[in-house]
């Protein structure tokens, strides 16, 4: 059984940086796409960024050139480094990965992930 978990969420002031992690355990990852989602109170949980295990990395329109995932496939770590927070961005933020090996492409649908970590709050202030 795949569990995600992650961490590095807090209270950052708006341009601030913060750099979420998450750790995945039961079996390993490296082949398996994984993504950041995030839901903000009483919204929809929607895409922030995804890597594949090519390395191949997609972002949402809003957080190009602010934020970077990135993934160690050592240690089955994936990193969200996000910089120039805005208050809007306040949110929690969830960890996700998917089942199926070996994907074409990286992908930004809720569907598209099976596993799901707990989440972690960011919290923007003004």
């Amino acid at each position: 059984q795949v569990q995600l978990v992650e961490s590095g969420g807090g209270l950052v002031q708006a341009g601030g940086s913060l750099r979420l992690s998450c750790a995945a355990s039961g079996e390993t990852l490296q082949y398996n796409g994984m993504a950041w989602f995030r839901q903000a109170s009483g919204k929809e949980r929607n895409f922030v960024a995804a890597i594949n295990w090519d390395l191949a990395t997609a972002y949402e329109e809003s957080v190009k050139g602010r934020f970077t995932i990135s993934r160690n496939n050592t240690k089955d770590i994936v990193y969200l480094q996000m910089n120039s927070l805005q208050p809007d961005e306040t949110a929690v933020y969830y960890c996700a990965a998917s089942r199926r090996p070996y994907s074409l492409y990286a992908q930004s649908g809720v569907g598209d992930y099976d596993y799901w970590g707990q989440g972690t709050q960011v919290t923007v202030s003004s």
